[in-house]
């Protein structure tokens, strides 16, 4: 299992109903990138950590080992605009407002990366996907995702186990030991998931299987006041950003 699913599982929010934590969490997400970068970003990651740490309970370690890949996706997309090409300066140089831009693109997609990190950290797939069907989406989508879900720890296992094995054996000494070792993994990959997906098709066949998958969901109520404390956090934020903006510099 993957440690942020392993974090989600583990989460004090983990018996809250999913709706609470999207209102929550992907509303965090929208203000960050709908508000002013300046302060609106700021306040919303400030608010966000918060609550990750705080009533969430998410240690920081996994947090941070979560968080830093996206954000590596946010400065490498902030970084072009500062250059800009062609112009009087020469073919390549830097542009006027590219630090401001740069900043505010930023600000905007850290602070919304923590956001849905609130939402992964506390809710686990496996109480989200079979809810979807109520929403109106197939339930054949659905179970394609629920088996696609749970068939990707087992490959995981399967890469890990192999990996492991290929060490042992000084797969990884040279160069090209590496690379040979890489083509047997993608190979073993390839048939070990060929042959799941058979014989999980023979024990869905065995059992009776009708084209539905029917999985146990936990039961969970709508909390209002959670709700009413998420409308609250997030009305608040958006007061205080328009405040501090009109705010003389």
């Amino acid at each position: 299992m993957l440690p942020i699913d392993a974090a989600a599982h583990s989460s004090r929010w983990r018996r809250r109903h999913p709706l609470e934590k999207a209102v929550l969490g992907l509303g965090l997400t929208v203000l960050a990138v709908s508000l002013p970068p300046w302060p609106g970003a700021p306040l919303v990651a400030a608010a966000t950590l918060t609550v990750l740490l705080g009533p969430a309970g998410v240690a920081p370690r996994p947090l941070w080992r979560a968080f830093r890949i996206p954000l590596g996706f946010c400065v490498t997309g902030a970084v072009p605009l500062l250059f800009q090409v062609g112009g009087p300066a020469g073919p390549l140089s830097l542009a006027p407002d590219g630090p401001a831009h740069a900043g505010a693109l930023l600000l905007r997609t850290s602070a919304a990366s923590l956001g849905l990190l609130l939402f992964a950290f506390t809710t686990p797939v496996s109480d989200v996907v079979p809810r979807l069907v109520r929403a109106g989406v197939p339930p054949a989508v659905v179970d394609v995702a629920l088996v696609m879900y749970r068939m990707s720890f087992l490959l995981l296992d399967s890469v890990r186990r192999v990996r492991a094995a290929q060490a042992a054996r000084l797969g990884h000494t040279t160069r090209a030991a590496a690379w040979r070792s890489l083509a047997g993994l993608g190979a073993t990959a390839f048939v070990r998931a060929f042959d799941r997906a058979a014989r999980l098709q023979q024990g869905l066949s065995g059992r009776g299987y009708d084209g539905s998958l029917r999985v146990l969901v936990p039961e969970s109520r709508l909390s209002g006041r959670f709700l009413a404390a998420a409308g609250a956090l997030l009305a608040t934020l958006t007061a205080l950003t328009l405040l501090l903006e009109r705010l003389p510099t």
